[in-house]
């Protein structure tokens, strides 16, 4: 009798242990889902910018001149993307207001300023993911913006039109926010000033700009 009770007792061990194990093999593992780029966003931005602007006397005379120009900006951008296996297209606009001048000096009180206050873009942009959550990416497209020439006795102000192209990267922090880097070249073309009796000015505004920014995904 003890045998046979010993017996059971083993077999009824040899199987619950033999059926636990087989719900634990059986149990799906969770996995963590890859991140998708897919979605709206909304951001910031702030940076710099830099060039050499370009006056010269317009039809062709000589004359040129090149001045340095450098200052901040920063402004805000909104877009969006899809994701299509590691590759992510989108869109993205932005405005921002700006502070990238040149000053040309005459050696007395007073001076000529040319100053971009403010610009945009629309662009394209082609992404790549190496790894998760981390996208490289070019971009390029519409670009337009205000820039002003400033003289004792002279103000004078137009909205220009030209193109832009660069490249970054950004890292999704979390499921919502990524934070990014970016690289332009922005050219507004060339356009001509007329101060009144002084003949006209053909000026040039190419810069480029480098700054980081925050997004949130939708």
């Amino acid at each position: 009798m003890k045998t046979i009770l010993l017996a059971t007792t083993i077999l009824a061990v040899v199987s619950g242990s033999a059926y636990a194990a087989d719900a634990i093999v059986s149990e799906p593992v969770p996995v963590a889902a890859s991140f998708d780029w897919t979605g709206a966003y909304i951001g910031v931005n702030a940076g710099g910018g830099f060039g050499t602007f370009n006056l010269a006397p317009s039809g062709g005379a000589p004359g040129s001149i090149d001045i340095d120009a450098s200052g901040f900006l920063g402004g805000v951008q909104a877009g969006y993307n899809w994701q299509v296996g590691q590759f992510v297209y989108g869109v993205e606009a932005d405005f921002q207001g700006s502070d990238i001048k040149a000053d040309l000096s005459f050696g007395g009180p007073g001076g000529l300023e040319t100053k971009v206050d403010w610009f945009g873009t629309v662009r394209a942009r082609l992404g790549y993911t190496p790894v998760d959550r981390f996208m490289i990416y070019g971009t390029g497209g519409l670009a337009y913006g205000h820039e002003k020439i400033s003289a004792p006795g002279l103000d004078l102000s137009k909205t220009r039109v030209g193109w832009t192209v660069g490249a970054g990267a950004e890292y999704a922090i979390t499921n919502n926010w990524s934070f990014k880097s970016e690289y332009l070249y922005t050219d507004l073309g060339k356009e001509t000033f007329n101060p009144g009796g002084l003949g006209g000015v053909d000026v040039k505004v190419p810069f480029h700009t480098v700054r980081v920014g925050l997004n949130y995904k939708f």
